[in-house]
């Protein structure tokens, strides 16, 4: 433009005379600078109005309640009448009722020795390894404890890409400003503010890493103390987040207990010692024959309740100075023969599951047997094969000299599988 405005003054016009010279070319260039001119004021008024927009996204998302199911748990909770429970009077009659109730209202059959195990297992950890093979009744029993407590358990399918808790409690979608609230989530904090038994049954819990999305899991529930065992939902806080979130934490209550059932076939993962260590395990190998049972109701029984029982077996079932030492000369048989041993965690709940296993109605060699097999025993399975199948019946004849000939069947039983290797 200065250009030519230039080019016509040499030639020795005036300006005005060039400009009226060139209207069409004068007017385009006007009309061209006040669309310009009016493309930036658009500009300006939508990244105002754009600035205005987010800012008011970013206030709703905040103010918006991220968990709805939670915040509905609240204004239950608020309104809810106080919870009524049965005096449970002894924990063999506890087992004897819920294995006459399985029987005669849900058509499910389980020996009194597995019975007796389920409950004496709750004792001694929050996480319950139910393992064998497929279709006896792994689930089933969880599933029956829960409608015979009243309290249904919660049956979680585990699926094979889970890595982290956020596959088990949920996660916060930023889009949506919502908290993706799981099942397992929402037990959860019920539980915090219940006093009954929650069951929650991680089905095929082994078809993924156990050590991954059960991690946090596994290191909150053997913290001893209520106040420090806490696992994390959300990173951060909000006025309007569920009551008893505290930090964007929930506390994992003493009201709870974890079943995993487990298979052992090509479809599933191996165990690692990290999780059977802290965990207590059920095997299930074939299926209880059926028998006939009285009618039998449900019992309400409160966690409250339940851990008075528990409480009442140690003090009057407490593990014999006798059979101590017999698992401790069996123990330094393990160490010196076979490089396995009992552990301060095993011998903790060895003298657990012991006096409640025998105020379920059981004898304390069964009781022993039991946790021999398949807490220290197990550990076999990490030896080479053939130098247990060399050392098996020696092991035989330990077992037999220590706790009596035929005493410990479970235990003779696993260890006859590896003579014939």
């Amino acid at each position: 433009m200065t250009c030519f405005l230039l080019e016509a003054t040499e030639s020795g016009g005036s300006l005005w005379q060039t400009l009226t010279g060139h209207r069409a070319v004068f007017a385009y260039l006007v009309i061209l600078l006040l669309a310009v001119v009016a493309l930036m004021a658009a500009f300006i008024l939508k990244s105002g109005r754009d600035m205005k927009g987010r800012e008011a996204e970013r206030k709703r998302l905040k103010e918006k309640r991220r968990f709805s199911r939670l915040s509905e748990t609240d204004a239950k909770r608020r309104a809810h009448k106080q919870e009524k429970f049965d005096e449970v009077e002894s924990l063999s009659l506890l087992c004897e009722s819920f294995r006459n109730y399985a029987a005669s209202e849900m058509g499910l059959y389980y020996e009194e020795d597995v019975i007796r195990a389920f409950v004496s297992s709750l004792a001694v950890s929050r996480l319950v390894i139910m393992q064998g093979i497929s279709g006896t009744g792994k689930t089933s029993l969880s599933y029956a404890f829960g409608k015979f407590i009243g309290r249904d358990a919660l049956i979680v399918p585990v699926q094979p890409s889970w890595k982290d808790r956020t596959d088990m409690l949920g996660y916060y979608n930023e889009f949506t400003g919502n908290f993706t609230e799981t099942e397992l989530l929402c037990r959860l904090y019920e539980a915090n503010d219940s006093d009954a038994v929650f069951i929650t049954v991680l089905d095929e819990m082994n078809i993924a890493r156990v050590e991954y999305y059960f991690a946090e899991f596994l290191s909150v529930l053997e913290l001893p103390e209520l106040a420090s065992r806490k696992i994390e939902v959300v990173s951060d806080t909000r006025e309007n987040d569920p009551e008893l979130l505290e930090g964007g934490k929930l506390t994992v209550p003493d009201n709870v207990w974890f079943v995993g059932t487990a298979n052992n076939d090509d479809s599933t993962l191996s165990i690692s010692d990290k999780v059977y260590d802290r965990a207590m395990v059920i095997e299930l190998q074939s299926r209880a024959k059926p028998f006939s049972a009285p009618h039998t109701a449900p019992v309400s029984v409160s966690a409250t309740r339940l851990s008075e029982l528990y409480s009442s077996a140690l003090k009057e079932f407490p593990m014999s100075s006798e059979m101590s030492e017999k698992i401790e000369r069996f123990d330094e048989y393990l160490s010196a023969h076979m490089q396995i041993t009992f552990g301060n965690r095993i011998m903790t709940q060895t003298r657990k599951f012991v006096p409640v296993f025998r105020a379920c109605g059981g004898t304390e060699a069964q009781a022993v047997d039991l946790i021999l097999c398949k807490k220290v025993l197990r550990k076999l399975e990490s030896q080479n094969p053939v130098y247990v199948s060399a050392q098996a019946e020696g092991l035989i004849s330990a077992l037999d000299s220590v706790f009596g000939e035929g005493v410990m069947t479970s235990c003779l039983s696993y260890v006859k599988r590896y003579v014939r290797l």
